[in-house]
């Protein structure tokens, strides 16, 4: 099998969550073999910064952070809220592609993956040559912290279940579990908001967070209350945004898995977490070419726009 990038540029104009600055995002094409990379175009083009503004989106490079996924490079040049592009680029299938962004964070947009998702499937891919890869999970790897807890487990596919608990009535409990094949990503996930309650988002905004942050660009709620207009997109928006982020934070691999991922009450930490362990226990993890049949089971292989459009 091939790789991909997409096929042209892709522009997205937004403002960061937690800052609230204007932010210009670029995908573009990559040559084979390169992988996901970040480009600061703001220290790019700036003589004066001698910082390399290239930061590899790997989980290596992720550096602790409240409430997103962050990258940084030896240089200490960042790029944070990267989880809703990975997610995007890994439930479309891109392997290569080149994401430039004029600030440290990523926009908001609507606070799904659905905008990249729209913009990757309507620039189209174009096929590479090189063979595709999968990092194929051979032992099962678990990190628990209190009553959180994240795993991944062999399977000759990619699937993700995930459990949450919150104590307001708009969430509770919510549990769900979807194998990433045949446009899963696209039609079950992209959409769905990241959320949080209006307690949190006060706390927030005292300690300079969330300034970007409004009830169009998450799902904000108040015990039992949904503030956003509009309602949820689902009945259970937030356990399915869950698995979008742990989705984009495990293509911080490299590749994509062939695996079970299993998340309670688990969050970015705790991927990330689960990741670096798989990657320091011997035997329990392959990098492997992927045939024909194996990449049908993929989560980019056999995605459509209509895939999107049956969910707008």
């Amino acid at each position: 099998m091939v790789q991909t990038t997409v096929a042209k540029e892709i522009r997205f104009d937004g403002v960061g969550l937690h800052s609230g600055a204007p932010v210009t995002m670029r995908v573009t094409p990559a040559p084979a073999n390169s992988g996901i990379t970040f480009l600061r175009a703001d220290i790019h083009a700036d003589a004066a910064d001698r910082r390399d503004p290239i930061v590899a989106a790997r989980w290596d490079t992720v550096v602790p952070s409240q409430l997103c996924t962050l990258i940084r490079n030896e240089d200490g040049v960042e790029l944070s809220t990267i989880e809703h592009i990975m997610a995007a680029l890994a439930g479309c299938g891109v392997a290569n592609a080149t994401i430039s962004v004029d600030g440290p964070e990523v926009p908001i947009l609507d606070g799904s993956a659905a905008p990249f998702v729209d913009g990757i499937l309507a620039a189209g891919l174009v096929r590479q040559e090189g063979p595709t890869r999968a990092l194929r999970v051979l032992r099962p790897v678990e990190i628990r912290r209190g009553d959180a807890v994240a795993r991944l487990e062999p399977s000759d596919t990619m699937e993700i279940a995930f459990h949450i608990d919150f104590a307001d009535a708009a969430i509770g409990v919510q549990d769900k579990s979807l194998v990433m094949a045949n446009g899963a990503f696209v039609r079950e996930l992209a959409m769905c908001r990241t959320f949080c309650r209006k307690s949190d988002v006060d706390a927030m905004r005292e300690n300079g967070l969330a300034l970007g942050g409004t009830f169009e660009n998450a799902v904000v709620v108040d015990g039992d209350i949904v503030l956003s207009p509009g309602g949820l997109r689902r009945a259970d928006e937030p356990v399915r945004h869950k698995m979008l982020d742990a989705l984009g934070d495990l293509y911080l691999a490299g590749a994509p898995i062939l695996g079970r991922y299993v998340g309670h009450k688990a969050g970015h930490a705790m991927t990330n977490a689960l990741l670096r362990e798989l990657f320091a226990t011997r035997g329990a993890w392959a990098f492997v070419t992927v045939d024909a049949r194996t990449a049908a089971r993929l989560p980019g292989a056999g995605v459509s726009p209509a895939d999107l459009a049956c969910c707008a």
